[in-house]
């Protein structure tokens, strides 16, 4: 009924036409709650910005699994490709625990991009690694934005994609400016490195004639915070699942779903289809539709098919799985978004819960002056550590113990040249302290700075979804606790709580009355 154009039938031009890629990443994920902004020189460090061949073997996530790894490995198995890196910020040095991009920032980087591409063109096509949840003051979609001041410079013959994370805030304006996106559909987020390839061998299939892209947008009128997002079990798998079942069915569609990221106060975010074909315009109107209205179908159970206990109650909990013999346990401590809150730990201390690992509390002041004392392990110490930076954070804790090890911090990039201080006080506890949010994902992480992970019961971490890919998918954990204060703070389930000024909680479910779609 809705079967692709007689596009498909139309000759060709030679599959080995030469062809020129720019090559181009900004990415960030905004937390546009936090009380202090992200800044040029937070993008700016040893590796960051990158161009050339740096930028092409470069990614804000993990080398081996990101998008850029498997676009470039892609595009690279090509007759007559030729890959030109644009300069380029990597990650943050804060990771996703900043706030707003300043306005500043973002032209800075943008002007260089735009710079570079004029001075290295003409190009046939470009590719830029993005994550979508972008937030910059005065900007209010940043990725279309970056996608429309690129089209300035290559044409409009050239062929524009973008690769994105699924917590982007996109609706139909980045595809205005750009022809294709692709975007990652699992959480934790395994399917990079694939997306990656098959933008590569998209983009290269549009410029060269072979694939004309067509796309349609739904926006169903659905918010909810990242925790609640794992793909893992029902109903977010069964999205995905749909969305895959409409790629097997029908050769050269693509299907984006969007979580969307609610810690943005932007006026796109929200969940969100997209739906390429080649050249289908009406089956990519009718995938769309079919994949929004099968969210809006399972709209409760997006939203409340997730249990999240209270600092007491998970540390209750917890004490109970170590009775019976259910350790390791994991507290997913999903609300912390500035690294340095204390909730946790305070109720660990004051429940008298033993032998669990923080991994970590963020105290930059602390890190400094440990730093100016010449800090080295066996050292003793008593001294405050994390709240302070707002009222989410918490109050500071005093840990009164020894110091465990010194090292450079875990991580890539920037991460690596940081101190991180561990230190072991009451039975068996340690907490690690670094100088920004950590999120850990791999208990085998924590044997980079010296801490063997099967030495505790339960280990405490800041992470929403991404430990899972660690701790649950491989059988490590036997109880899992996702918890966060009381008190609706920053990174809470209780989205009603935050102060937004952009976005309309009130036309989203479930925050809006008498709501109907579509």
């Amino acid at each position: 009924m809705f079967g692709q154009s007689a596009w498909a039938a139309e000759k060709r031009p030679s599959p080995t036409k030469p062809v020129r890629i720019a090559v181009m990443q900004f990415m960030h994920e905004t937390v546009t709650f936090l009380p202090f902004d992200t800044v040029t020189e937070d993008f700016i460090y040893e590796g960051s910005p990158a161009r050339g061949d740096a930028l092409l073997s470069a990614s804000s996530y993990h080398i081996s699994r990101s998008s850029m790894s498997g676009f470039v490995k892609v595009a690279r198995e090509h007759a007559n490709v030729d890959l030109v890196g644009i300069e380029s910020p990597l990650g943050s040095k804060k990771g996703s625990g900043s706030g707003w991009i300043t306005k500043e920032a973002f032209e800075h980087f943008v002007d260089k991009m735009a710079a570079d591409l004029k001075a290295q063109g003409p190009f046939d096509g470009a590719y830029l690694s993005l994550h979508g949840a972008m937030g910059v003051r005065g900007v209010a979609r940043p990725e279309a934005e970056l996608a429309r001041r690129v089209r300035e410079v290559v044409g409009s013959k050239a062929i524009i994609a973008g690769t994105f994370d699924p917590h982007g805030n996109e609706d139909d304006e980045f595809l205005r400016y750009a022809d294709l996106a692709f975007t990652i559909k699992y959480y934790p987020h395994y399917d990079g490195y694939l997306q990656g390839e098959r933008a590569a061998r998209t983009l290269i299939r549009s410029i060269r004639g072979d694939y004309r892209p067509t796309s349609a947008t739904r926006k169903p009128p659905i918010i909810t915070a990242s925790v609640l997002q794992w793909t893992g079990a029902s109903p977010w798998m069964d999205l995905v699942q749909r969305a895959l079942t409409w790629e097997a069915r029908e050769p050269d569609v693509y299907v984006n779903f969007y979580y969307g990221f609610a810690f943005a106060d932007v006026v796109d975010a929200g969940m969100a289809f997209q739906v390429m074909t080649n050249g289908g315009p009406e089956l990519a109107e009718h995938i769309a539709d079919d994949m929004a209205n099968t969210a809006w179908r399972l709209r409760d159970e997006l939203v409340h098919g997730t249990t999240v206990y209270s600092m007491a109650e998970g540390v209750q909990k917890a004490k109970a799985a170590v009775k019976e013999a259910q350790v390791p346990i994991v507290f997913a401590d999903h609300s912390d978004r500035t690294g340095a809150a204390t909730w946790l730990l305070r109720q660990v201390i004051e429940q008298k819960m033993g032998h669990t690992l923080f991994g970590t509390i963020a105290d930059e002041d602390v890190i400094e002056a440990l730093r100016k004392q010449g800090v080295k392990p066996g050292d003793a110490f008593d001294m405050e550590i994390g709240g302070k930076l707002d009222v989410s954070a918490g109050e500071p804790v005093r840990v009164v113990g020894t110091v465990n090890t010194v090292s450079g911090g875990l991580g890539r990039g920037a991460a690596k040249s940081q101190l991180w201080v561990s230190v072991k006080f009451g039975d068996g506890n340690v907490v690690i302290i670094s100088p920004h949010l950590h999120q850990n994902r791999w208990p085998e992480e924590f044997l980079e700075i010296g801490i063997n992970p099967a030495d505790f019961e339960a280990i405490a971490i800041k992470s929403r979804v991404h430990f899972r890919r660690g701790y649950y998918d491989n059988g490590y954990a036997k109880t899992i606790l996702l918890v966060e204060p009381e008190q609706p703070f920053l990174g809470t389930v209780r989205l009603e709580a935050l102060d937004y000024q952009h976005l309309k909680l009130d036309h989203l479910y479930p925050y809006g009355k008498n709501l109907s779609y579509p």
